[in-house]
């Protein structure tokens, strides 16, 4: 008894009704090519291997594949048939094959981050990288700040207290809040120059509506508006205040280049403090490229220029 009869396997690993892979590749470079010599020069072996490895698939299908017309060797109406079957999965392999070796030449980092962090830090500097960087590839990508566990990229800049399982996190951007409103707003509505008269205004909140109760509190201003829009993220509520539906509680560094232009204006130099930061993650156990460690340093240098 042999080991396939003993194990009830084939010896080889494969099950009993894998076909021979190495016959089946070149079954369809015959088939593609339409002949023999351009099989072998296309595999780099001999024409008697080609007709070799095209017997052991007839064999296992029990049925041939080709037959000759002339000097010429022409697919059978089952060679048709199996060819039309396996050239989309030889083609999927091509192409999978290609978008890897394409992403090895190009040296692609891909990092992560909520939509607000892109838009006013990250995309702002990105070109003092890539003029550094000429020869890497960098792939943004959402960040579900409420599911991030399925971020599989190589860096991602999260937004919390800095605990996550299976992350190293450092902290990058301190993410304290500062009151904001529009020159047009405040062109409308008249200059706010005391927490009480921002108290009585117009309100916009950016995913919960405690922030604000936390500013006040910490200016001694126990009653405040309670009504007006609330916003899913901070994208969305910088939206909101460039419209002109009110102020905001926003993190100053995510929104320098609408203070610098002086679309923005912000009310108060006192900045909130709720425990959430910005951080520069990346999956524990897991190296690093040298394409994505040059990232992570240019992150940290730019964070240290604030």
């Amino acid at each position: 008894m042999n080991k396939t009869e003993q194990s009830g396997f084939p010896a080889s690993g494969e099950l009993s009704d894998d076909p021979p892979l190495r016959a089946v590749r070149v079954f369809e470079a015959i088939a593609r090519l339409g002949s023999l010599s351009a099989a072998a020069d296309e595999l780099d072996i001999s024409p008697s291997a080609v007709s070799h490895q095209l017997r052991v698939l007839e064999t296992f299908l029990q049925q041939p594949l080709t037959h000759r017309q002339g000097r010429r060797l022409i697919l059978s109406a089952a060679g048709r048939e199996y060819y039309r079957s396996i050239r989309s999965a030889f083609s999927v392999l091509r192409q999978a094959t290609g978008h890897l070796m394409e992403q090895n030449r190009s040296r692609q980092v891909t990092i992560s981050l909520i939509p607000l962090f892109g838009m006013g830090w990250f995309i702002p500097r990105l070109p003092r990288f890539t003029n550094a960087h000429s020869s890497i590839e960098i792939h943004v990508v959402y960040a579900n700040h409420r599911n991030y566990h399925s971020d599989a990229s190589d860096l991602s800049i999260r937004f919390g207290s800095g605990q996550w399982t299976g992350y190293q996190a450092e902290k990058l951007i301190p993410g304290r809040m500062i009151p904001v409103a529009s020159r047009d707003f405040l062109r409308v509505h008249g200059y706010i120059d005391t927490p009480e008269i921002l108290a009585q205004s117009r309100l916009v909140h950016d995913e919960e509506r405690s922030s604000w109760q936390q500013w006040f509190t910490e200016q001694n201003v126990r009653r405040f508006r309670r009504d007006g829009a609330l916003f899913e993220d901070g994208l969305l509520t910088l939206a909101a205040v460039r419209a002109g539906l009110g102020c905001a509680l926003m993190r100053e560094p995510m929104i320098a280049p609408y203070l610098q232009s002086g679309e923005l204006v912000k009310l108060f130099d006192h900045a909130s403090d709720d425990g959430r930061d910005y951080y520069l993650c990346v999956r524990q156990g897991v190296e690093l490229s040298e394409e994505g460690k040059a990232l992570q340093r240019w992150l940290r240098e730019e964070a240290n220029r604030l």
